[in-house]
């Protein structure tokens, strides 16, 4: 079973090994992405996690060197007004990605078993109604031509303290903490507690949680990526699918192809060229 307190929060990644692995992660995540729309599957993925945890720095990492055009990312906040006078995963239906392309949520649906709980936002029966109808969701969308993956970057309180301080002391970054931030610590171990508890009830293995050791954070963006295209290349192997490297196939065959179609004078006319 899953839980926060078997995470390795000290695990680490110096400087330079980052930003060797991560360059070859973002070369295979851009490979993974075409295979993606070529088969017309759509990728969804959901980062939960304390406050500071480092989810934003993972996605940017994610879609920095990836087709834009194939992606979008939804940061999830509270239901405006109207959307209360819906079920509270309509906005999430409406989200969804076309086939072939990638949907990240900043928060998710999920939220319905985190701060709705905690706050009180939803009564009990109607949090612990959501495990099902989550599992229900998400199980309709692997059933079709979706993969689906779950993400828990983890910190402990005294890495998220001083994250809180480095924010209201950083001019570039006090934007992102809130006065909502600081109350939430009080909770901290709250959130922790229903944190384990929806891993227990929502980890399935069409649609699994992956708890990401956030401590460091480039140990933890290099570490979604690696998850991210292990489990595309399951999923594609699942469906009977070789993820090929999109990129040297292609270039192969327009090689094999303008061999094929260079006529015989032309051929000679480019080795003259080629000489000079």
């Amino acid at each position: 079973m899953k839980q926060l307190k078997n995470l390795d929060l000290s695990l680490e990644l110096d400087k330079k090994m980052y930003k060797k692995k991560l360059k070859v992660l973002q070369y295979e995540m851009l490979n993974a992405q075409q295979f993606l729309f070529n088969n017309k599957i759509g990728l969804i993925l959901a980062f939960e996690g304390m406050d500071a945890a480092g989810k934003g720095g993972a996605i940017k990492r994610l879609t920095e060197r990836i087709d834009p055009r194939g992606l979008v990312v939804h940061p999830i906040s509270a239901p405006q007004p109207h959307e209360h006078r819906y079920h509270y995963m309509h906005r999430f239906w409406r989200k969804l990605p076309q086939h072939g392309q990638i949907a990240i949520f900043d928060r998710s649906w999920y939220g319905r078993v985190l701060v709705e709980r905690i706050e009180n936002f939803a009564t009990e029966h109607e949090w612990k109604s959501a495990y099902e109808e989550i599992n229900s969701f998400e199980a309709q969308l692997t059933d079709g031509d979706y993969i689906v993956m779950k993400f828990w970057i983890h910190i402990d309180s005294e890495e998220q303290l001083k994250r809180f301080n480095d924010r209201a002391e950083d001019p570039y970054k006090s934007w992102k903490l809130t006065d909502e931030d600081w109350r939430n610590r009080d909770k901290f171990d709250l959130y922790g507690e229903a944190a384990d508890e929806m891993f227990a009830k929502t980890d399935t293995e069409n649609a699994p949680w992956h708890l990401i050791s956030g401590n460091d954070k480039l140990h933890a963006r290099v570490q979604v990526l690696k998850e991210i295209i292990a489990h595309i290349e399951k999923e594609a192997t699942r469906r009977g699918l070789q993820m090929t490297n999109v990129f040297e196939t292609r270039a192969a065959e327009e090689e094999a192809a303008a061999t094929i179609e260079l006529p015989v004078n032309a051929k000679e006319q480019k080795k003259n060229k080629n000489r000079k």
